[in-house]
């Protein structure tokens, strides 16, 4: 099994020579059903901006306030208002990423989505790398895609933890990926629901990365944009965070042991 996700788990190389703006793909993604679910806790900073961009390209969002104690949750209902199918949820209390994202996907499924794809509330993605991302879906070259942001370009902190998770993940759950705490990534209809996620906090993302080899889906990795600022840099996994979902899980796996 191993053998066989490895060989798909790859970097799409022939990313930028599948030209995302030709007829035919243009054509299919039109057709699907795309959902973006964002997951937001005290983004009241960027996620006005963040829903402006996506609505720019009528995509169908799925807003999930996690109990934030900032303007969050006021300020994406007035910026959705009104607007063809997008949602705003919310958590009477901070649930961790983990919850919000399983409340966005759940959602997206009882809406009849195609394709669900995860969005970073910070403004750290490009929106134009949602269609980069569900292009191998929309192909039936993967059931799930996650964007890969280029670790040289990125910060030595958040250099340090991301490559500490990403060990950790191959460590615990048997699968190696090049960035397995991107937030941005795709899921066709059958991978979403077959996703059993229990994680609340970051550790979500490499549980997902779990299911993956579980589940025996096909896995593609896609390069993608990240637009770093001041405020998205103190977001996310780092080297301290890293750390602490290494101390959960050995716990866990010693819990499950005795």
């Amino acid at each position: 099994m191993n053998n066989t996700l490895e060989s798909s788990n790859k970097i799409s190389d022939d990313q930028n020579n599948n030209d995302p703006n030709s007829f035919d793909s243009i054509f299919k993604l039109l057709q699907s059903n795309i959902y973006v679910v964002i997951p937001a806790y005290n983004e009241n900073k960027t996620i006005k901006r963040v829903i402006e961009n996506l609505k720019d390209k009528r995509l169908n969002i799925i807003i999930v306030d996690d109990g934030s104690t900032d303007k969050t949750y006021k300020i994406a209902k007035n910026a959705i208002n009104g607007t063809y199918n997008s949602y705003i949820y919310r958590h009477i209390i901070n649930r961790g990423l983990g919850a919000a994202l399983k409340t966005g996907i759940d959602v997206a499924l009882s809406k009849n989505a195609d394709i669900i794809v995860t969005f970073d509330a910070d403004d750290q993605h490009d929106v134009e790398d949602i269609f980069h991302v569900s292009k191998p879906i929309i192909d039936g070259a993967a059931d799930i895609v996650i964007g890969k942001r280029n670790f040289e370009e990125m910060p030595l902190s958040k250099k340090l933890g991301n490559q500490v998770m990403n060990i950790i993940t191959r460590i615990f759950y048997g699968i190696h990926v090049n960035d397995s705490q991107s937030g941005l990534r795709a899921f066709n209809r059958k991978a979403a629901e077959v996703l059993d996620i229990h994680s609340r906090g970051y550790g979500v993302s490499s549980e997902i990365i779990g299911e993956i080899k579980k589940y025996n889906l096909k896995l593609e990795e896609i390069n993608i944009k990240t637009i770093y600022t001041d405020y998205s840099m103190s977001k996310g996994t780092n080297l301290k965070v890293g750390l602490k979902i290494l101390f959960k899980l050995i716990i866990n796996a010693i819990k499950k042991v005795l």
